[in-house]
């Protein structure tokens, strides 16, 4: 994948651990159907749309927002049975990414991280010079290993995971995550961007009374389908709370971005449906994948499905010039040889992907089997 590189001049002038950093790059590319990105594709409930359109609306422009989204901080709270003082929101868990590693990593600290997972993780890490040990995923399963996973929590500073992990879709056992927990002398975050996705019970939210160094980041860009406003936020102690608080950039979570998360959160209830229909949607795409000859899917309980297919890159320039649809290609990434990630859509659009994809390796330049 091809990355923007920083100019002679620049390259003197930044900092010297800056001067080789690549930029995070989604690859996008305007098409027909976008499922590269993870987003909740689907119209946006009645109940919550008319909700979101009164809150902006009635929103004023001419004041500065409330620095800590006081009101937003407070439905979050009630809603996942926590003290607003262990709620911080951010203009989009990037923002909460970077500010943990800006606060707790560091020259001469060490961040655990599983990867394949968000490159953003890794990347962060370098802009903060945080030293990043990796515990690679069984390449074969996507699942982590536990032993190495808890030998290296011993030693670190931060430990980052995730769950659904992005882009394998696997959930983390609880048990384990308490384990990972009281093994780190640091912090540890589990990031639940896709957990409303996942099966019940699977959140780690219930650790958070007995572990005081767990940090649970959400969004409600995925399930929420509000990508567009960048909006997260974190649960963990009021004293990790409070390093979040202080070295945020100050009003970072704008008006709007507050009256339309605050509108959504409260008409939450709209939205499962959408989530069960992406949850169903999800099953129909795995099992119809792996139908295909030399197609391999992995299990997930994201909105996201990872997919193996031989010459993978081909495959998505195909998609997306032949098809006008756009998946995202990871087989660029280490582990993640001739993988493409494709993002559960509507049934309309998945129906599309899979007549594509169909078409595309029965019908292969190389003249046999894709696998």
């Amino acid at each position: 994948m091809a990355m923007a590189q920083l100019s002679d001049r620049m390259r003197a002038l930044v900092q010297p651990h800056l001067a080789t950093i690549e930029p995070y790059d989604p690859n996008f590319t305007l098409t027909r159907i976008n499922l590269s990105a993870n987003e909740n594709t689907y119209p946006m409930p009645a109940p919550a749309r008319e909700a979101v359109a009164a809150a902006l609306a009635a929103t004023p422009l001419n004041r500065y927002p409330d620095p800590m989204s006081g009101e937003l901080r407070c439905e979050l709270a009630a809603w996942h049975g926590v003290a607003p003082e262990q709620v911080c929101v951010g203009n989009g868990g990037d923002e909460l990414l970077y500010n943990f590693l800006l606060a707790f990593g560091g020259t001469g600290r060490t961040l655990v991280t599983c990867p394949p997972d968000f490159s953003e993780y890794a990347f962060f890490a370098s802009l903060t010079q945080t030293d990043v040990v990796r515990v690679w995923r069984d390449a074969e399963t996507m699942h982590v290993d536990a032993a190495a996973l808890l030998e290296a929590a011993r030693q670190a500073s931060m430990v980052i995971l995730t769950s659904p992990n992005n882009p394998t879709g696997d959930v983390l056992e609880r048990d384990l995550v308490e384990q990972v927990c009281a093994a780190c002398p640091g912090l540890v975050m589990i990031d639940e961007a896709y957990g409303e996705f996942a099966d019940a019970d699977t959140t780690v939210e219930p650790l958070l009374a007995r572990y005081d160094n767990l940090v649970v980041l959400h969004t409600l860009s995925k399930a929420f389908g509000e990508a567009g406003i960048r909006c997260g936020y974190v649960l963990a102690a009021p004293d990790v709370i409070e390093v979040f608080a202080a070295i945020r950039q100050i009003y970072s979570v704008n008006v709007l971005t507050q009256a339309a998360a605050v509108a959504a959160v409260r008409t939450r209830a709209a939205f499962e449906p959408v989530i069960e229909t992406i949850r169903a949607e999800r099953q129909h795409m795995a099992r119809a994948l792996s139908a295909i000859p030399g197609v391999r899917v992995w299990p997930s309980q994201g909105n996201f499905l990872l997919v193996r297919v031989a010459e993978a890159s081909r495959v998505r320039e195909r998609l997306r010039d032949e098809h006008s649809i756009l998946v995202r290609d990871f087989s660029y990434a280490p582990g993640l040889a001739d993988c493409l990630r494709i993002t559960v859509g509507t049934p309309e659009e998945n129906n599309e992907v899979l007549r594509a994809l169909e078409q595309l390796i029965a019908h292969s330049p190389s003249g046999r089997e894709m696998q």
